[in-house]
Formats: C-alpha cells, sequence, structure tokens
C-alpha cells in the first residue's frame, strides 16, 4: 500500500515537472552576443537552464544554432507570453526559432512493409519508456505485423501498394494520418517510393532507415551489391525523407566491420541490427527536439 502511494506520489512529482519544462531551439546569423541575449531572456522570465548544446558554422559570419532546455515554474500558463515577448527578440537578430514543451508528446505513425524487425525494436523502445511518444497507428502494405501490433492496442490499417495505385493510395494514408493527427511518420523498412505530393505534405517530418551507410549503395539491393563489392564496413543510416530518393538529410549513420568470409544473409543479419539502433535513435533525437535541419543536413545535438 505505502509503494502505491509513492509510486502515485512520484509520477505526480514528475508530472509536475514535464508541465514546466520546455525547449528552445534557434538557428539565427552568428554574431557575439546572441547567447547572452537568450540566457537573460529566459532569465527575465523566471527559467531556469538545464541543458544547453550550441554550434556555429563560422564564428565570422557563419549560421549560428542552439538548442536550450529548461524550466520555468507555472510554464503552461506563461507560455504563451512567453513565445509573444520572443517573438520580438528573434525579430531584432533574424532567428528561426521553435519552442517545444516536454508536456505535449508528438504523435507517430509507423509504416511497415514485411520485415519486422525496425517495427520491433521501436515498439521495444516505446514500451520501455525510452521513445517518448504515442504510436497512434501502424500502416502496412502486408498483413504480417497485425498480431503484434494489435497485441498491444494500437490501430493497424492495411493498404496493398504499389505504382499502379499509388496516388489513392497515398490519399488514403494521408486521410488516416489527418484522422490521427500525426507528428511523425516513421518508415520502419516501408519498401514503398513516396511521391513528391506526400513528401511536401509531411516536409521533414517523415524519418526513414536506409540498410546501407550512405551515399554508398542508394536504392534497392544494398546488401547484395556491397556483397559484390567486398566491401569492409557495411551499415545503415537513418535520414529525413526528401523527394530525392536516399538523400534527405541524414540524422544517424552507424556501421560493423566485415570481411571476405561473410556472404550476403550474413551481411543482411549483421545490417539488421544496425538498422534497429540507427533508427531508434533517430527517432528518439526528433521526438527530443534535437535536431535542425539546415539545407540538406543536420545540427545534431545529443
Amino acid at each position: 500500500m505505502v509503494s502505491e502511494v509513492n509510486l502515485k506520489l512520484k509520477e505526480k512529482q514528475q508530472g509536475r515537472v514535464l508541465e514546466n519544462r520546455g525547449r528552445l531551439l534557434v538557428k539565427c546569423p552568428d554574431k557575439p552576443g546572441i547567447v547572452s541575449v537568450l540566457s537573460t531572456f529566459l532569465h527575465n522570465h523566471g527559467s531556469n537552464i538545464i541543458e544547453s548544446s550550441q554550434y556555429s558554422s563560422d564564428p565570422e559570419n557563419g549560421t549560428f544554432f542552439i538548442r536550450i532546455e529548461f524550466h520555468c515554474e507555472n510554464l503552461l500558463v506563461k507560455r504563451a507570453q512567453l513565445e509573444e515577448d520572443f517573438a520580438e527578440i528573434a525579430a531584432n537578430h533574424s532567428m528561426d526559432f521553435h519552442f517545444a514543451y516536454s508536456n505535449e508528446r508528438m504523435r507517430s505513425a509507423i509504416y511497415v512493409s514485411k520485415e519486422p524487425h525496425c517495427l520491433m525494436e521501436l515498439l521495444w523502445e516505446w514500451q520501455n519508456g525510452d521513445l517518448d511518444t504515442d504510436i497512434v497507428v501502424v500502416i502496412s502494405n502486408h498483413e504480417e505485423a497485425r498480431p503484434l501490433v494489435e497485441s498491444l492496442g494500437i490501430p493497424f490499417h492495411y493498404i496493398p501498394a504499389n505504382k499502379e495505385i499509388r496516388k489513392q493510395v497515398e490519399a488514403e494514408q494521408i486521410r488516416l494520418m489527418d484522422e490521427y493527427n500525426v507528428d511523425l511518420l516513421i518508415l520502419a523498412r516501408y519498401m514503398q517510393i513516396l511521391t513528391p505530393d506526400f513528401v511536401r505534405h509531411f516536409e521533414n517530418r517523415i524519418i526513414n532507415i536506409h540498410h546501407s551507410f550512405l551515399p554508398a549503395f542508394i536504392g534497392a539491393g544494398p546488401y547484395e551489391r556491397a556483397f559484390e563489392r567486398g566491401v569492409k564496413l557495411i551499415g545503415a543510416t537513418s535520414h529525413y525523407v526528401t523527394n530525392d530518393l536516399d538523400e534527405g538529410p541524414i540524422i544517424e549513420q552507424d556501421v560493423e566491420r566485415v570481411d571476405h568470409r561473410n556472404d550476403v544473409i550474413d551481411l543482411k543479419k549483421i545490417g539488421r541490427q544496425i538498422e534497429r539502433r540507427v533508427l531508434a535513435r533517430a527517432v528518439k533525437w526528433h521526438l527530443e527536439n534535437r535536431i535542425i535541419v539546415e539545407g540538406n543536413k543536420t545540427i545534431v545535438f545529443h
């Protein structure tokens, strides 16, 4: 009984912490004093900086990037005024900025085809509480994943897909994304090419896992081509989806060493392990607002 009371008290305290925690991401022309301007602003609004990471592309005339996580009592009440007041500072310093709040969980959709390993990793991380999101729907062009997904109480939608019916398929997918109010689309080995119209609908909100260390072996069959080339390293790449196939801004990559004794089946087995961890890390960083997209590159504050 005592442990239950303590657990409820802890959960209540954690809820209060989340209600009062915010994140501020800023991109602007670099010049002296930017950090001072931001820290002074937060201090004047009763905020305590918990974590701060910054980067300058060129200290002389480059671009400055910063992510600040802060605590502010009664943030839910203050946030509208906070953003309104900051807009004036942003205008004075040519800042692109974004406020995010820890109590607002993103709503994610996972797209998958036949291979379930990346889906299973995401679901495991989510069940563990290590992915701070609500997985609200899973979309697939195959039925294999339905039992697993529905056993967790997550809606599963089977939508057959091929290039002949792609337009109507994507129209239905967009309708479902609107219906479930989805913030982030995760392609967990969803083996379909998305049209420019679909990608534009979700700019910088679609994360893909490619089973290769890009830019090597773009497109289909990378393990077969890696084997034929006799590579000594294989890897995986998670990136935002753009209209250029497998060339969107890279979020995370990883590799494993292989040699002449590894055949294609070995490469695929090793590759699946890399894909799982790379995609999970990329999604986690997106959910924690640790990524700023700059052109076709990303600034990732680990």
